[in-house]
């Protein structure tokens, strides 16, 4: 497996990612209505007075009236980006604007990225402290050492919010957690292990101090920096390297090395050589941590040492120590108490709590992200996925009883299982759903053929397509036009793409034969059908698709979806048994909604809306919802009375007599289908919460929807998505970004739309 990241994009698409759209990565959303005179009276002057007296009254409740209580500030001096080094404040904008993207998306927790152009400790210490009535914590990044130990001390002494430098405790909690189960696989002891930390930065120190506090002796851990162990006495060893000396004969590392049975590496690519390996203990543990490049690979870790438990920081390895596991759940169990600080007891129930998940039976839909392979704890997984769905409930719950215990906490928690129910309901599982799929397709490549990949949006998707591994794109175009433009995009390597010519295409002769003897009685001459093949870029692409020449094929943005669908329908029949039809996914903060059918049957009959019903509720299921179906009318339960619901009501009496799996009732207004308050006038319903699916009652109102949800709805919409082809294809709208033709590949890819 190579060394070198297998994600693959160019400097142009890394700068276009930050830019379209609106510059960044993040926005400010006002969480309350701001549409009238009265509603901005009371968010600012005079509505504000009253809040402001009360928290001047009793500043505990400035967490009641404002975001205090779930708000966090990510904040860098830009002197350690990343593996970059010192390139300024300015420089680690993007980086901080990201974290806070892995706050919200991770565990909903709201943040806002300062970066302070000083390098001066002091008056970062002094700058930082005095933004204490702004945030409910403080999240240190990237600031280099030593001065990252003496800010984050001298802020945890002033501060009463918690405060935690990630690049330190983050690493360090994530292997401790895999130190954890390492030790529990190989029988091993805490207090026993022999341990050398190579690397004596912030991360190394930390890891370090952590699994000291577990249990970890101190006289069995041997430092070492890059002139060698750390011991008593030796020169040029600050005051935080020396709290780690150890009074030893050994001074390289090849010599500490020996006989150990962990090595946890924070340093630097081959720091770690296969010889090295050779000389440690029997099943030796070895964290390889150093990015993007580990100290040694476990290819190479493997070929010495076949008995090896091997960790990275790399997502392409077993066993990634990723610092997204604990940051973001760590800071929601301590906002939710209301936490004073983040101490060593929080640190480690959260390191126990990731290790404890890992141990247990992996779901299926986790399992999923590893090509349907179910993982078992064990030495190729000791450290639980980053995108585990129960993280956002074992980690803030430990977390928060941590600092209950430890007496940090300002606002306990009385019931826990309540607290569970909570952290569920603070994420749509859509976006986790979303993450595991594209890792499913990455696990079970498939090629798409991307019928306008002349067009800059879908041939930067197509590009996206293959250098994120999810297969092969096949290219429907001019060639020249299309090398053009890839050029223009700076796509290093345009020779390797496939790249099919309807005017030269081996392939056309057969399609002409094929799609001759579907069209001959249908007004076509074989003339006719030669020069759609040679000039109709739809019916090619779907003609290669025919001829398993692809396995999805996607296609919309240069025409309406009418026209595209024509087009494919002169190749492709429905699937046996199956409705064509179109779902929209409306996805929110909290949650999604599945609309059908927005793009094809212009007037529904009683067995197409359950047909459509059963597939839709299929489609949410897939997309981790348990769904609740709603037949959408201008009627509810027969008030007011009309002819058009009737179709609704026969729909429904279709899914009694087959006892379908899923919630249902209908027909209903949206309002009836949506507000718990207007679906509490009718106790009879069957729906036990609002619906996540809506079936509409005829195209119009269902199209308009849609499209009018789109602009103005506040919520992402994936699709359409077009159900029951032979074949997996795809028709998005001609408004689509890369991200959005990006996704409906991958949904069809993956088997999910299609």
């Amino acid at each position: 497996m190579s060394e070198k990241s297998k994600i693959q994009f160019t400097d142009r698409e890394a700068l276009f990612y930050h830019q379209t759209i609106r510059p960044g990565k993040i926005e400010i959303i006002a969480s309350k209505p701001m549409a009238t005179q009265r509603d901005l009276s009371l968010a600012y002057s005079p509505g504000v007075a009253v809040p402001v007296q009360a928290i001047a009254d009793d500043p505990a409740t400035a967490y009641d009236y404002t975001a205090k209580g779930n708000l966090v500030a990510v904040i860098s001096n830009g002197t350690a980006i990343l593996g970059m080094g010192n390139l300024g404040a300015l420089a680690s904008k993007p980086v901080m604007e990201g974290k806070a993207v892995l706050f919200k998306r991770f565990a909903d927790v709201d943040s806002i990225d300062i970066e302070l152009a000083s390098e001066d400790t002091e008056a970062l210490i002094e700058a930082i402290a005095m933004m204490e009535p702004s945030f409910g914590g403080i999240n240190l990044e990237d600031i280099k050492a030593p001065e990252c130990f003496i800010i984050e001390q001298a802020l945890r002494e002033r501060m009463k919010i918690p405060v935690m430098h990630d690049d330190q405790h983050g690493t360090a909690i994530i292997a401790a957690a895999g130190l954890i189960n390492a030790c529990l696989i190989t029988g091993r002891k805490l207090e026993d292990v022999k341990v050398v930390v190579n690397g004596a930065g912030a991360s190394a120190l930390a890891c370090t101090s952590l699994i000291k506090s577990m249990g970890v002796r101190h006289e069995n851990v041997l430092v070492c920096d890059t002139r060698g162990v750390i011991y008593p006495g030796r020169e040029k060893v600050d005051q935080f390297k020396s709290a780690h000396a150890v009074t030893t004969t050994k001074r390289t590392l090849a010599e500490a090395i020996e006989g150990a049975d962990v090595v946890l590496g924070l340093s630097a690519k081959g720091a770690i050589t296969q010889d090295m390996v050779k000389r440690m203990a029997p099943e030796p543990i070895i964290f390889a941590m150093a990015n993007p490049d580990p100290e040694i690979t476990p290819p190479e870790a493997k070929a010495v040492r076949p008995d090896a438990i091997i960790a990275t920081g790399r997502s392409d390895y077993p066993n990634q120590v990723n610092n997204v596991l604990g940051f973001p759940f760590i800071f929601r169990g301590a906002l939710d108490v209301r936490a004073t600080a983040i101490n060593e007891e929080m640190k480690i129930a959260a390191a126990t709590a990731i290790a404890e998940l890992a141990r247990e039976k992996v779901h299926e839909d986790v399992a999923a992200a590893y090509g349907g392979e179910t993982q078992v704890f064990g030495r190729d997984y000791i450290i639980p996925a980053p995108f585990d769905p129960r993280l956002m409930e074992v980690v803030p719950m430990a977390v928060a009883r941590a600092a209950m215990e430890s007496g940090v906490a300002q606002k306990p928690i009385a019931d826990f299982e309540a607290y569970r129910d909570q952290l569920k309901a603070r994420l749509n599982p859509t976006t986790s759903v979303l993450t595991r799929m594209y890792a499913q397709v990455k696990a079970n490549p498939r090629r798409v053929i991307f019928a306008e990949a002349d067009n800059e949006v879908v041939l930067r998707a197509a590009v996206q397509y293959r250098d994120f591994e999810y297969g092969e794109p096949v290219l429907v175009g001019r060639t020249q036009d299309i090398l053009d433009k890839m050029a223009e995009l700076g796509v290093p390597d345009p020779g390797s793409f496939r790249i099919e010519n309807s005017l030269v295409s081996d392939h056309v002769a057969p399609m002409v034969d094929l799609l001759y003897e579907r069209l001959k009685r249908r007004g076509f001459l074989r003339r006719d059908v030669q020069r759609m093949v040679n000039t109709d870029r739809n019916l090619f692409a779907a003609g290669l698709l025919k001829l398993g020449e692809g396995d999805a094929m996607i296609t919309g943005m240069t025409r309406p979806f009418a026209q595209s669908m024509k087009e494919v329908r002169r190749v492709l029949d429905p699937a046996p048994g199956k409705l064509p039809f179109g779902i929209h996914m409306l996805v929110g903060k909290n949650h999604t909604v599945f609309m059908a059918d927005t793009t094809i049957n212009e007037r529904p009959t009683a067995e197409e809306l359950a047909v459509i019903a059963t597939e839709t509720a299929a489609v949410a299921r897939k997309l981790g919802h348990e769904p609740r179906v709603a037949f959408l009318s201008f009627a509810t339960f027969g008030n007011p009375a009309g002819k058009l619901p009737n179709t609704a009501r026969e729909a429904i009496r279709l899914l009694d007599e087959r006892q379908v799996d899923f919630e249902y009732e209908g027909e209903m207004a949206p309002d009836a289908a949506l507000n718990p308050k207007v679906m509490a006038l009718y106790p009879f319903s069957r729906l036990t919460a609002p619906a996540n699916v809506l079936i509409m009652p005829g195209l119009q109102s269902a199209n308009i929807s849609a499209k009018l949800l789109r602009e103005v709805g506040g919520t992402t919409t994936i699709g359409p998505m077009l159900m029951g082809m032979e074949k997996p294809v795809q028709i998005v709208p001609m408004t689509a970004i890369a991200p959005e033709v990006l996704n409906l590949a991958a949904l069809a890819a993956a088997g999910i739309a299609g």
